[in-house]
């Protein structure tokens, strides 16, 4: 499904509801995101019903493979995303069903986003989720590789990275961890994960195998600050290869917006070596939904790849009913 969105609504965003305006170098919201396709809508169409989290990854013969997460609005906040639901394209565009991993399955409380990407070695799929494990906090787990995404065993989960004990009775530590992003770049695995430190931050990990993961540098010390327009959040979304450096994609909120725990908007950073990130949009987001509601802007969860000589991203994005859905925005050269 295709459509247009104007710029219009997005300018109605009042000051009073503290929603953010788009500005610098951007100018307000870039005109090649106004075109999208609408790749996945939640299972019931109302407020907080989400489809979204998109992972996205292209096989060998040119299919397209993405996993998501579909989120109800019956559970309590936190733990409503119900399934990782794996989904298959020809084109990048028309996507069906071909699998799912319920909660209930794992079994787990609640899922958040899910990670897909392929073993360049072996040529198998691997499925990274999170969610709280066996009673304790917020980890990232990982799912028995597979060659065909249809076939991931939902019993097959268990922890690549969690939150270390405390030294101390005072010693500041981690809480959890949620919604990683992994790419294997420059010989290893990096894994850009939400930690909770007293509020999320951006922490980087490394692996040679993509099941023994370890911080890189200081395992407290976030690679990006709490700094300007996202003081209240800073999170990871993606990162795409330039050829020299990468392409960091991050997500955040401020402390003055409406619900900054899930009104998350969309900037961009740069890196040349996957942990010193220099942020291109300081000031303001660079994406927040052009069909937001009376409350919500979001625009998060992004995938960014290239597809020939486009760029593609695939984005959790509000409606203006407050449910989410994926869509697909293709930037063109």
């Amino acid at each position: 499904m295709f459509r247009r969105a104007g710029v219009t609504s997005l300018l109605l965003i009042t000051a009073c509801l503290g929603q953010p305006q788009v500005r610098g170098h951007s100018g307000v919201v870039p005109e090649k995101f106004r075109e999208y396709h609408v790749i996945l809508e939640p299972d019931q169409d109302a407020p907080e019903w989400w489809a979204g989290a998109p992972s996205v990854v292209r096989d060998q013969r040119g299919v397209f493979w993405m996993a998501c997460r579909m989120r109800t609005a019956d559970s309590p906040l936190g733990l409503r995303g119900y399934e990782i639901r794996i989904l298959r394209s020809e084109d990048g565009i028309r996507f069906r069903k071909v699998h799912s991993i319920p909660r209930e399955k794992v079994p787990i409380p609640g899922f958040e986003r899910p990670a897909l990407l392929v073993d360049p070695h072996t040529g198998r799929f691997k499925l990274y989720g999170c969610g709280p494990w066996k009673g304790g906090p917020w980890s990232i787990i990982k799912f028995d590789d597979v060659e065909d995404p249809t076939r991931f065993a939902p019993a097959s989960a268990r922890p690549v990275i969690q939150p270390r004990p405390k030294s101390g009775p005072r010693d500041v530590t981690l809480d959890g961890y949620k919604d990683p992003f992994i790419l294997h770049a420059e010989g290893a695995y990096h894994c850009f994960v939400i930690g909770v430190l007293r509020t999320e931050r951006l922490f980087h990990f490394r692996s040679t195998d993509g099941e023994n993961f370890e911080p890189v540098g200081d395992p407290r010390e976030s690679i990006m600050p709490l700094a300007g327009w996202h003081d209240f959040f800073v999170r990871p979304a993606s990162v795409v290869p330039l050829g020299a450096g990468y392409l960091f994609v991050y997500e955040g909120s401020n402390a003055k917006w409406y619900d900054p725990v899930y009104n998350i908007a969309t900037g961009l950073a740069f890196t040349f070596d996957l942990h010193h990130v220099i942020d291109l949009t300081p000031d303001s987001p660079l994406l927040i939904s052009t069909t937001p509601s009376d409350l919500f802007h979001t625009w998060r969860y992004s995938h960014w790849m290239w597809v020939g000589e486009e760029l593609w991203a695939y984005a959790e994005v509000a409606r203006p009913n407050r449910s989410n859905e994926i869509r697909l925005f293709r930037l063109r050269r």
